[in-house]
């Protein structure tokens, strides 16, 4: 049956871009459709130390920047386009967007993921008034000033590095008894007067009428309460899996991620996920890759079969 396109690709970041350039230099007609920033998760890195074959480390943006022009050297295409939802047809599918739809032979869901709110008073507030969730992206705004990076994981001690060379004087507040940063950061966070690192205190409200100008905190053990005079805080407490707009179409895991085997494959045949959104996923770049590329092996086996 004749359809738009072999293969929809929906997520351009490090997975899907993964995944297309091995559909693509495949022979398979390819698009990927992005809905806000191509290059996902990736163009909002600093740097990246833990991808192989950068001893030095590589800035995010220039790696997501090198598999986008990768992708579209091998032969993929690029919608900017929000995917509403997915249909099984048996040997075509549909993916439903605001501005149409499209018919394909094959999809690879590789959505990513956004960041996870603390969900406390002021958040949403005060949102870009000091309230972020990129430094890479927004630690200009909060130059020079006193700032708190809630979450002590790798992503927190990163934006607290970036940020203290942008002269903040940065708290990270962890609700964990102990930091979850790899050893090297923490290492670099403990040598830099700059950073504090505050754990087993638990982030209660965002203060501020215009923009931020404190953060109250609560210690777990003794239950003291306290604010913590800051001028913007930067969240990075985990991620969340974009997965909403398949709850029609898909049996989600009860943390919005997409149930797999080990090829990748969902329950539908024909659907694949990789990346962030699927059931285990370590959320790490070198694992994303890795699962776009398992998803675009198993989609050309079962396009073979058609």
């Amino acid at each position: 049956m004749f359809t738009d396109y072999d293969v929809v690709i929906i997520g351009s970041g490090c997975a899907g871009l993964a995944a297309a350039i091995y559909t693509s230099r495949a022979g398979y007609e390819t698009v990927i459709m992005e809905k806000e920033t191509m290059g996902g998760e990736m163009m909002s890195r600093q740097l990246i130390e833990n991808y192989p074959g950068f001893a030095g480390g590589i800035m995010g943006p220039d790696l997501g920047s090198a598999m986008l022009e990768q992708a579209a050297d091998a032969g993929a295409e690029v919608e900017m386009a929000e995917v509403t939802g997915i249909q099984d047809k048996g040997d075509y599918k549909i993916v439903k967007t605001g501005d149409g739809s499209y018919t394909c032979k094959g999809i690879i869901i590789a959505s990513g993921s956004h960041p996870r709110l603390l969900n406390v008073p002021g958040e949403i507030q005060l949102a870009h008034k000091g309230v972020f969730y990129c430094a890479t992206c927004d630690g200009a705004q909060c130059a020079g000033k006193p700032v708190v990076v809630a979450g002590a994981g790798d992503s927190g001690i990163t934006e607290a590095l970036l940020l203290a060379n942008l002269g903040c004087k940065v708290t990270v507040v962890e609700l964990m008894s102990r930091p979850k940063a790899s050893r090297v950061l923490l290492n670099r966070a403990e040598e830099n007067p700059d950073i504090t690192v505050m754990c087993g205190e638990k982030i209660e409200g965002i203060t501020g009428e215009d923009w931020v100008t404190g953060v109250d905190i609560l210690n777990v053990a003794t239950g003291e309460r306290k604010r913590l005079d800051a001028e913007g805080i930067y969240i990075r407490i985990g991620l969340v899996p974009n997965t909403q707009f398949l709850k029609d179409s898909l049996t989600l895991c009860p943390n919005g991620q997409v149930p797999v085997n080990e090829h990748m494959t969902t329950e539908i045949s024909g659907v694949f996920a990789a990346g962030d959104i699927r059931q285990f996923s370590p959320a790490q770049i070198g694992a994303a890759v890795g699962d776009g590329i398992h998803a675009a092996m198993a989609l050309g086996r079962y396009l073979n079969t058609l």
